[in-house]
């Protein structure tokens, strides 16, 4: 591999984790592994901003009640879009709190409400009870129930790595069977999107030891999660993309699973699916938690949601 560019702050952050003598996540019992990435955040993630309204909510899901938390900058709304966004963790770890942080940033600066969904994880709950939750709490979100307080007008499906993945998936069947309200966009940061071929990806081979996300700890999310990796439910990439809202697809250079958001960004545009692939250079998988470790990745978050603006602001409009 020929040398390649990474940030100051990456290095640091990275030199520090690959001289750490403790257990990695995928080394940990399972609960361990969940209480470390919570208690990760007060070290590696800024610091919560108020908001108007953080509540937590519970959803009717098809195996019971789903955790949710509704935020806000405004206590009180007009009718309008609303976010649902899906965590990170490789559908093992994470949670409502891992990612809350990241959440309170978004609905702040989108102006708009976000709903994080906490969907049932692996290995207690194999695929595709992640899949199968977040489309529930997707479609009773667009319902409009009492219990947000909010009229809402269209979605935005939103999340970060295995919460990408989930986006996608749920786009998907949004698009085949349409929920109460349309939904305008999906924002997907370094999703996994080829399961069943990850090992095969240039970026897999060139950045999967040594920079936070590795292979082993892939290798034990995807033997937790027990998906059919050649199902559309696990792996988008396979579905028929056609039709799908305008979608922001963001990416890390130094990313094992850079090459796999790469192809379906590629994949929607032939599709004929409006695309926007941002690449945020020298950086790392994980970086919209990490903004206390790498501080350069406040810029990277912020582009981000500068194109969802444009995105959500162009969505619904009449095309030729």
């Amino acid at each position: 591999m020929d040398t390649v560019f990474i940030r100051p702050d990456v290095k640091a952050f990275v030199d520090f984790l690959n001289s750490a003598t403790t257990p990695k996540l995928h080394e940990m019992p399972i609960e361990q592994g969940r209480e470390m990435m919570r208690s990760q955040r007060a070290l590696a993630d800024a610091e919560p901003m108020p908001l108007a309204v953080v509540r937590d909510v519970s959803i009717p899901g098809p195996a019971g009640t789903i955790p949710a938390r509704l935020y806000d900058p405004r206590e009180n709304r007009e009718p309008g879009p609303a976010i649902v966004y899906f965590h990170g963790g490789g559908f093992v770890v994470g949670d409502l709190d891992s990612h809350d942080p990241i959440c309170r940033e978004i609905a702040q600066e989108m102006d708009l409400p976000l709903i994080a969904v906490d969907y049932r994880l692996a290995p207690e709950n194999p695929w595709p009870a992640a899949p199968a939750d977040c489309e529930a709490a997707a479609r009773w979100i667009a319902q409009s129930p009492d219990a947000l307080g909010r009229q809402v007008t269209g979605l935005i499906l939103a999340g970060d790595s295995a919460g990408g993945t989930l986006s996608a998936v749920t786009a998907i069947a949004l698009r085949d069977q349409q929920a109460s309200v349309p939904l305008l966009a999906q924002w997907l940061i370094y999703p996994a999107i080829d399961l069943e071929n990850s090992a095969r990806y240039t970026s897999y081979q060139h950045f999967s030891e040594g920079f936070l996300l590795s292979h082993d700890a892939m290798i034990w999310f995807n033997d937790c999660y027990q998906s059919d990796m050649s199902h559309w439910r696990a792996s988008p990439l396979r579905a028929d993309l056609a039709g799908l809202p305008p979608t922001l697809v963001i990416t890390a250079a130094l990313d094992p699973l850079r090459d796999q958001g790469r192809a379906y960004a590629a994949a929607l545009i032939e599709a004929g699916v409006e695309t926007i692939h941002l690449e945020a250079p020298g950086i790392i998988h994980g970086f919209v938690n990490l903004r206390k470790a790498i501080p350069s990745s406040a810029e990277d978050i912020q582009k981000c949601l500068n194109l969802l603006k444009c995105v959500i602001a162009d969505a619904g409009k009449a095309r030729p």
